[in-house]
């Protein structure tokens, strides 16, 4: 693998309630290089989207985060102050976020959001080269009539012309690392495998690193280098994509590639069925945080947490990593 261009360690991201402690984020270790697409996956509520709003530092008071290190490209960021993070936010690491009409803006016209980006991150450039900039960056996103889209308001746009917008703003000062999440969520397939493509013709034209935010393995099997199979707060599987959908190590990862339609399973055949629900962030159980819904537990899985180890060359926390592969 390339020099890390991202590297996470012992990644902690706690929230405060008046019930207690919910761990949302329990100690997430990755990295990622140049150019490379990694896929953090899992259900919903496990701990992706927070992970990926600890990156860029946009976590509400309550929560506390801590980490070993998070350094971008040597540089480490784990340390910088509110200034420091707002300056890193946009143009070293940008966010695509999972519902563009909840964040864009409804009471500006859409040109009017993206020409904030080029001021903010380039306070000299001049108001005629900031809009060749913004019709140049939605012609290359495929927003056709760029001249008449920069007037609309949100509500006046399709949601696939929407999640487009969302990626121009996130493109306009060539960040080197942009986070997608659930960015083909609310779009019909046709539209989703459009928005697909287009990241990954644009990470091919700028050798840009993406962290993909899903739960779907569909999305994954696309467009991922490498996935990262998060649960409860954890990465429990970790490994090429090619890798962990043939050979999955841990019995979360098989079940979620088995529970869905064409990747393993084909027409006819029978999905699998992941009993029970995520744990309460704030009441995980004893042991692994899986064995109340695994098929392989054993009386080890429910005394202790098993310590991240590798099988067959592979990142994994599970006892029974052997046996399920």
């Amino acid at each position: 693998m390339n020099e890390a261009f991202l590297e996470v360690v012992n990644l902690r991201t706690h929230f405060k309630t008046p019930e207690g402690v919910a761990k949302a984020v329990d100690g997430v270790s990755f990295s990622i290089a140049r150019g490379e697409t990694l896929a953090i996956v899992g259900e919903s509520g496990c701990g992706k989207t927070v992970t990926a709003f600890s990156l860029i530092r946009l976590l509400p008071k309550n929560a506390k985060m801590t980490a070993d290190k998070i350094s971008l490209e040597g540089m480490d960021i784990l340390n910088l102050n509110n200034e420091e993070i707002r300056s890193i936010r946009g143009r070293q690491i940008a966010m695509v976020f999972q519902e563009p009409m909840t964040s864009l803006n409804p009471s500006y016209k859409v040109g009017r959001q993206i020409r904030e980006v080029f001021r903010t991150h380039f306070p000299s450039m001049k108001d005629t080269e900031i809009r060749e900039k913004t019709l140049s960056i939605f012609s290359r996103v495929g927003i056709p009539d760029p001249e008449q889209r920069l007037e609309a308001y949100p509500h006046q746009l399709s949601g696939g012309l929407r999640q487009r917008v969302m990626i121009a703003i996130c493109l306009a000062a060539n960040p080197p690392l942009v986070i997608a999440d659930e960015p083909t969520t609310a779009l019909d397939v046709t539209i989703q495998a459009q928005i697909l493509d287009l990241l990954a013709s644009l990470q091919s034209e700028n050798n840009m690193s993406i962290i993909l935010i899903t739960h779907d393995f569909g999305v994954v099997s696309q467009v991922a280098h490498r996935v990262a199979v998060m649960y409860a707060g954890k990465i429990v599987e970790e490994g090429t994509t090619t890798e962990v959908f043939t050979n999955p190590l841990h019995p979360y990862t098989q079940l979620l590639i088995m529970s869905i339609p064409g990747i393993k399973v084909k027409r006819g055949g029978l999905l699998e069925v992941i009993s029970g629900s995520v744990p309460n962030p704030m009441k995980f159980p004893q042991g692994c945080r899986f064995h109340t819904r695994c098929p392989f537990v054993a009386d080890i899985c429910r005394e202790s947490d098993p310590p991240e180890r590798w099988v067959n060359n592979r990142r994994v926390c599970c006892f029974m990593a052997e046996e399920v592969s």
